[in-house]
Parts: structure tokens; C-alpha cells; sequence
């Protein structure tokens, strides 16, 4: 019985030792975020949460015809992040499509630009363990800065705190519509 247990507690740390080389393997050694090739961001605008959020927010909002600081909102992700949005499809199905910080510069900028975009936040509900956060931030989109809302929605947003800053993750986002309205408890600020 002894014997059967020490071979059986062999067997675990073979186990465990090749699950931990495999993990080891497949993340590499990993290089300062600096060496990554990322665009230096303005301290202010990643140095809290909230300041992380609102330059996110700042950033893609603008009247038509002005330029965004592309540079500024590419300097908020992390190498790797994705931005995802979904999307309901004329036949009712639900898609989803997974952009790089620069192909949604290249994608949805030119729009945004051309017939001017504000998005802002008008609640929250934050989550946050150690070194993450996790962040509903429901929003709201106008064409132009005073006019109504044209719609709503909720972005999902990774973040990520690596000592000195933080980094956006990943963001996925749906729209608010007809028989799904956001919930009550989206729309109020608990960060």
C-alpha cells in the first residue's frame, strides 16, 4: 500500500513537473512591456482606473472632421489586446468580430472621424483582484456632443496593472436593443 502511494505520488510530480515545463514553453520569457514595441502613454491617462477609462472614452470621441490621437489610444493596450466587438446579423444570429487596437484604428476610425463620435460612461461596475480589474462600463453614443443618444451598450474591459501603469487587456461590447435592455444595476457607478 506504501509502495502503491509513493509510486502514485511519483507519478503527480512527473505530471505536474511536465504540466509546468509545457506552461513554461508555451509563454517564453517574457520581455518588459517597454520592449514589446508599445507607444509610451501620458502617465495621467493610465495611472488609475478611472484615468484609464476616461482616456479610452476621450480618446475615440470628437466632432466630424476632427482628427483623433490615434497614438494616444493605441498607447492604452497592452501588446496583444483585442477589441471585440458583436454583432446582431439581419437573420437574427449573433457574430462577433476580434480586432487589433490597429485594425480598429483603421476600420472604425475613418467613420468616427467623418461623421463625429462621442461615447461616454454613464455607469459602472468594477471588479478588481490583485494585479486585475475587470470593468462593465455602460456608455452612451451621440454623433454630436449635445444631441441625444443614437444608442447604448455595455464594453467589458480587461485591464491590467503592471506596477507602474495600467493596460487595457481586451474589450468586448453589445448594444443595447429591443428586448434586451441594459439592467438597472449597469447604469449606476459602484467603482
Amino acid at each position: 500500500m506504501k509502495n502503491e502511494a509513493r509510486v502514485a505520488g511519483r507519478q503527480r510530480s512527473k505530471a505536474f513537473a511536465r504540466a509546468t515545463l509545457l506552461a513554461a514553453a508555451l509563454v517564453g520569457p517574457a520581455a518588459p512591456l517597454g520592449a514589446q514595441g508599445t507607444l509610451k502613454a501620458d502617465p495621467p491617462d493610465v495611472e488609475s482606473v478611472d484615468a484609464i477609462i476616461a482616456a479610452l472614452y476621450d480618446v475615440i470621441s470628437g466632432p466630424a472632421g476632427q482628427e483623433r490621437d490615434w497614438n494616444r489610444f493605441r498607447s492604452l493596450f497592452l501588446p496583444g489586446a483585442h477589441l471585440v466587438p458583436t454583432v446582431l446579423t439581419p437573420d437574427g444570429s449573433i457574430r462577433y468580430v476580434v480586432w487589433s487596437p490597429e485594425e480598429y484604428v483603421t476600420r472604425a476610425g475613418p467613420q468616427l472621424e467623418e461623421v463625429g463620435f462621442f461615447e461616454a460612461e454613464i455607469g459602472r461596475v468594477a471588479e478588481r483582484f490583485g494585479n486585475i480589474a475587470h470593468i462593465f462600463s455602460t456608455y452612451e453614443s451621440r454623433l454630436e456632443e449635445d444631441a441625444d443618444p443614437v444608442q447604448r451598450g455595455i464594453n467589458s474591459i480587461q485591464l491590467f496593472w503592471d506596477g507602474k501603469r495600467w493596460w487595457i487587456v481586451n474589450i468586448l461590447w453589445d448594444l443595447e436593443r429591443e428586448g434586451r435592455e441594459i439592467p438597472e444595476r449597469y447604469l449606476s457607478e459602484d467603482s
